[in-house]
């Protein structure tokens, strides 16, 4: 799909990409033999192949354990960094087919931005931007993970937000700051990582949900689960449609996804899956300049394979993951500026691959001690194929790109008593063209009486130029260097006798260089240059409340403060829930409240800053009939708020969609 470009010198940069490769293998491998023999003896700090959940962001349980952060399960209370977890269950209450709405009403510091009532797009026009802290996932600084596997476009390094659909996800964790040690390049601002799906008990489970409302939205999602002794499998399709709130606003998705593990033995499983999804969109243009034609067709897959290992004292897994992406996009034209149809269609393949390997090992009591290697390969082609007039079926090339990474790295936590946690880690990444960069990560996690914890931490974040920034359309630069920035952050949190009651805030401040902006040259076209700076600061909190066995509560709150404001990341944000459940009856409803909005900055000498404000009120409802059917509704927007997320993108008013659940 796309041809290998070797920089210069040739020599050097493929001698520490292979040193880099080498030492981390054998860096593996060698704590691997040395405790994989080890009893299993005793109570581990860590055991494996769980599938914990929570039903609020808010981490509910003293032992609540994550697997972002850390390569291998991990009590929550042992990272030094913040960690937020949405469960299957929240999932499943607000009834929605993609993960994104949940996830910006749950993770304080988090905002994706919507333009309708289904569907995200790409390109001009295009919603599902992530903003964590003010760092925007569009310019490739959050990274979403599929089971601990990047998820990203190939040649622009975005996330594709119409991926991220609900059925996949048994939980979803949040890690707000700097993820660069473990994950590399992309995770600079945070990771996004989905949990998938997994069969906890023999048997044969089948769910069938779908649901029609307003502007002739439907959506739909069918999985089977089935789990006999050591064989489990999730398979799932989905097909969700609208004609949207604006003309040519039309929205339609097919989705599949299917995973099979099998146990090999107690220490030892093996798993594959594959996740394949198309959706066709259409964008009308801002309002004050509407398009004709402005329609997107792309389709993404996903595939991986894994082998884990856990023996107690030692755990760790090999995987393979394949990401690849066909987008087919029309630009459209505006007819009242006298435009007429665009004569090409801009086309684009991409893919990036990658190799994983871990071990964990317990050196000694209150030790964990983890190595690991990755190496990615990440490219794709684009071009612009003539359709009409006398260059029908021709192609202009615009960028034939491959590029590689591989790293190293060592994380080191270590108990100290009861008291407190030291977590410290280190990792060196190689890339093929923007050269090496050394990322480390400290921090301190203390145990204080009465369930309180008290956290401290420094993390390197960073993220290599994009392909897009290097080598496709002016104001292309291949001399990029890498952005980078530090995260300094202070948390503290307490949980109530019995967990019905949960709290916590934390305080950040983030300092970044070499920032990638476009600056205007006088007389010459605009430049990719590392010539920006962020200095971010912030307070974010959260509250859990298990008011009664049939009501509980949940808040959370983020405030962002940024020296140079940056679109889609609010400096306001609260959202206040409540839920209700007993026998057949269950309904939660929330207020999301955003001020201070950026939907435009202004640029030196052009325009203004316009800033929205808005309050938004769900309602969720369910009613079971019977043991296997079920009657749900979703209302959006109840107050019919008028406001605008996208500019030029008014969202719709009220909006309602009801339907069924099967669960057979």
């Amino acid at each position: 799909m796309g041809s290998v470009v070797i920089f210069a010198p040739v020599e050097k940069s493929v001698m520490e990409m292979k040193n880099i490769a080498a030492v981390s293998a054998l860096m593996v491998m060698a704590s691997f033999a040395a405790f994989a023999q080890e009893s299993k003896a005793g109570v581990p700090e860590n055991t494996g192949f769980r599938s914990d959940t929570s039903s609020v962001a808010w981490n509910d349980e003293l032992n609540e354990v994550v697997v972002t952060g850390t390569r291998n399960e991990t009590d929550v209370r042992h990272l030094s960094q913040t960690v937020s977890v949405i469960g299957r269950d929240k999932i499943v209450q607000t009834v929605q087919p993609s993960l994104l709405p949940v996830l910006t009403e749950q993770i304080p510091g988090l905002f994706i931005t919507s333009r309708g009532i289904m569907g995200y797009g790409v390109s001009d026009g295009a919603a599902g931007g992530m903003s964590l802290r003010g760092l925007s996932g569009g310019s490739g600084r959050l990274m979403v993970l599929i089971d601990g596997h990047p998820q990203y476009m190939g040649m622009f390094s975005h996330p594709i937000a119409d991926a991220y659909q609900s059925f996949l996800a048994e939980r979803v964790e949040v890690l707000r700051g700097p993820a660069s040690m473990l994950y590399g390049s992309n995770a600079m601002g945070g990771v996004i990582n989905i949990v998938t799906r997994r069969m906890k008990e023999d048997g044969v489970r089948t769910d069938l949900n779908a649901g029609y409302g307003s502007f002739n939205t439907l959506q739909t999602d069918l999985s089977n689960r089935i789990r006999k002794g050591r064989f489990s499998s999730v398979a799932s399709l989905s097909y969700n449609r609208t004609d949207g709130h604006r003309d040519d606003m039309g929205f339609e998705q097919y989705g599949g996804y299917a995973k099979t593990e099998y146990e090999i033995d107690d220490a030892w499983k093996v798993s594959a899956d594959v996740n394949i999804t198309h959706f066709n969109a259409s964008q009308p243009g801002p309002v004050s300049a509407p398009l004709i034609d402005a329609d997107q067709r792309v389709t993404r897959g996903m595939a991986s394979f894994a082998l884990e290992n856990d023996y107690g004292k030692t755990s760790g897994a090999v995987s393979f993951f394949y990401n690849w992406g066909r987008h087919k996009i029309n630009d459209g034209y505006e007819p009242s500026a006298g435009e007429s149809p665009l004569d090409y269609r801009f086309n684009s393949k991409d893919d990036m691959m990658g190799i994983s390997v871990y071990q964990s090992v317990r050196l000694f009591k209150g030790n964990r001690l983890t190595v690991g290697t990755d190496w990615f390969r990440v490219g794709g082609r684009a071009w612009n194929a003539y359709v009409a007039g006398g260059n029908s079926g021709r192609i202009s090339e615009i960028a034939d790109k491959t590029e590689h990474e591989v790293a190293g790295y060592v994380d080191f936590r270590q108990n100290f008593g009861s008291w407190l946690t030291l977590d410290a880690g280190v990792r060196v990444d190689h890339h093929s063209h923007a050269g090496t960069e050394w990322v480390p990560q400290a921090g301190l996690s203390f145990h204080l009486p009465h369930s309180m914890e008290l956290k401290a931490s420094a993390s390197k974040g960073f993220r290599y130029p994009t392909i897009r920034e290097m080598y496709m359309f002016p104001p292309q630069n291949p001399d990029l260097e890498p952005e980078s920035m530090w995260n300094y952050e202070l948390a503290f949190s307490r949980i109530l006798p019995e967990g019905r009651l949960s709290y916590g805030a934390n305080v950040f401040f983030i300092d970044g260089k070499n920032m990638i902006m476009t600056v205007p040259r006088e007389g010459a076209t605009p430049l990719n240059m590392n010539t920006g700076a962020i200095r971010n600061a912030g307070v974010e909190a959260q509250v859990a409340w298990r008011i009664s066995r049939v009501w509980s509560a949940d808040a959370n709150y983020s405030f962002l403060h940024m020296e140079n404001p940056v679109i889609a990341a609010p400096e306001h944000k609260l959202y206040a829930g409540a839920a209700f459940a007993k026998g057949r009856c269950s309904a939660s409803t929330g207020l999301q409240y955003v001020k201070g909005l950026y939907t435009r900055v202004a640029t030196e000498g052009n325009g203004t800053d316009i800033q929205e404000n808005f309050l938004l009120w769900n309602l969720y409802v369910s009613f079971k009939i019977t043991g296997w059917l079920s009657l749900w509704a979703r209302g959006e927007n109840l107050l019919a708020q008028k406001y605008e997320i996208n500019a030029g993108y008014p969202m719709p008013h009220a909006t309602a969609i009801g339907g069924i659940t099967i669960r057979l």
